[in-house]
């Protein structure tokens, strides 16, 4: 028998329909209660369209510099994913440096923000 895994995300939402909250489990996790996040991307690939499909949300406490923060840890993570899945080393390289790019300029901007 195959064995399966069960990720449940709750997100409890406000009138408007915005995430207010936002909490995960996993059957095969270590966790005893849900975890909570303020964030969250998920990706599926449909081979058959040859697309992605995405979810991407987030609680309206998450503050804009968290926002970058997670942006930044989300590109190196899919550069460690690329790397494993295609052993694509200089591609990774590549997604790391423009990850190391992206994140001084957006430090940048909140510096400049700041200062205003």
């Amino acid at each position: 028998m195959q064995k399966e895994s069960t990720i449940q995300i709750v997100v409890a939402l406000d009138e408007q329909k915005v995430p207010q909250q936002i909490s995960w489990s996993a059957t095969d996790s270590t966790a005893d209660m849900r975890q909570q996040a303020k964030a969250m991307q998920v990706s599926f690939w449909d081979g058959e369209d040859k697309a992605a499909l995405r979810i991407d949300l987030w609680t309206k406490d998450m503050m804009v510099d968290e926002m970058g923060d997670f942006y930044y840890q989300c590109l190196l993570g899919m550069a460690d994913t690329l790397g494993r899945s295609t052993g694509e080393t200089a591609l990774v390289a590549d997604m790391k440096a423009f990850a190391q790019t992206f994140f001084q300029k957006f430090q940048e901007s909140q510096r400049q923000k700041n200062k205003g």
